[in-house]
């Protein structure tokens, strides 16, 4: 990484992608800088929405938050974030996005160091500009190789990205939403994902949800407004064993993960968010590639479309194209709720 020798220990601050799970990723970096230099301070760029996820990693100091418009410049919201940038401090950016404004406030800010890819022609923007994204087949890497001096290798494994939820904290949430004497185990339901054909059938997870609190599950249904008419289906399917904790607010989905014995996820923000805390998480794909696209940290099952062995190893060398045909609703219910008997079998051995 390229810092001031005169002043190592001015703040870093991060400008992330702006989705859930691409946001959960950039911990793996903020881990390497804290690796480096304990005592410098990291700030990360963050929407309001993805906000409460700086409160459980590690080593950030604070997001600062900024609702940028999509598709367009937003150029009162750039000046406003510029100014705040400004009296922070910073002494390098990391701009993780090749977007041209998203290093724009930065280079308002006059932030001395200003790192990132040179992405759409973002010449006197950034002064520390990097080239060969494209070689770098995840976002991982894309992202980790910002933090490292231009031209090293780089590391076989990065670190994992972290949340870690208080236990005070989760008890009071839990019992201000009254779900302090829940019965377990617990299983959370995140139905929703950005992009098409990415989310499970709601059938799918409707029947599952009642095979599950038949077995004596809970059931607890996450998500944002676009997944409450799915939430309303599972509980309606799965009776009074079955909770709707959809909302607006990123921090419930959080702490639910936090308490689940098992999550289930599509290749979601949500899946990220499981694999980091610590959950048992199943996550199920259909038109995105696993190696690209699943979490740094372990999970319990990845379940794929059965079939299409080719497809599958193709995806390794050319990404989501390969297998973009298909679909999860070609991954059985019965095949998801196997994989949550295994995790939870495994979890109770483990204790």
């Amino acid at each position: 990484m390229t810092i001031d020798p005169h002043q190592p220990n001015r703040p870093v601050l991060i400008v992330p992608f702006v989705w859930i799970g691409d946001f959960v990723r950039v911990h793996s970096v903020v881990r390497l800088l804290k690796a480096e230099a304990p005592d410098r301070p990291v700030d990360m760029v963050s929407s309001t929405l993805c906000s409460p996820l700086a409160d459980y990693m590690p080593g950030v100091r604070r997001p600062v938050i900024s609702d940028q418009p999509r598709k367009k410049l937003g150029w009162a919201i750039q000046k406003d974030l510029a100014a705040r940038l400004r009296e922070a401090g910073y002494g390098q950016a990391l701009i993780m996005s090749r977007k041209w404004k998203a290093a724009l406030a930065p280079a308002l800010a006059g932030i001395p160091i200003r790192t990132g890819f040179a992405g759409e022609a973002r010449f006197g923007l950034l002064n520390d500009i990097r080239w060969g994204e494209r070689k770098l087949p995840r976002m991982i890497d894309q992202m980790g190789a910002l933090a490292l001096p231009k031209g090293v290798q780089l590391p076989p494994e990065w670190p994992l990205p972290e949340l870690k939820v208080p236990a005070d904290e989760l008890a009071r949430w839990q019992e201000m939403r009254g779900l302090g004497h829940e019965r377990r185990p617990i299983v959370t339901l995140s139905p929703g994902a950005v992009g098409a054909g990415k989310a499970w059938p709601p059938e799918h997870y409707a029947a599952l949800a009642k095979a599950l609190t038949a077995e004596g599950a809970a059931v607890w249904v996450l998500g944002g407004p676009a997944e409450a008419e799915t939430a309303r289906l599972i509980v309606e399917t799965a009776g009074p064993g079955a909770r709707d904790l959809t909302g607006t607010d990123l921090r419930n989905a959080i702490l639910a993960l936090a308490a689940a014995d098992v999550s289930v996820t599509n290749d979601s923000g949500l899946m990220h968010v499981s694999a980091a805390l610590g959950t048992p998480t199943v996550a199920i794909f259909g038109p995105t590639s696993p190696w690209h696209w699943k979490p740094l940290n372990p999970v319990s099952a990845i379940l794929e479309p059965p079939g299409d062995e080719e497809a599958r190893l193709r995806a390794r060398e050319i990404g989501n194209e390969a297998v973009a045909h298909r679909s999860t609703a070609g991954v059985a219910v019965d095949s998801v709720l196997a994989a949550i008997r295994a995790a939870l079998a495994g979890k109770t051995q483990s204790r």
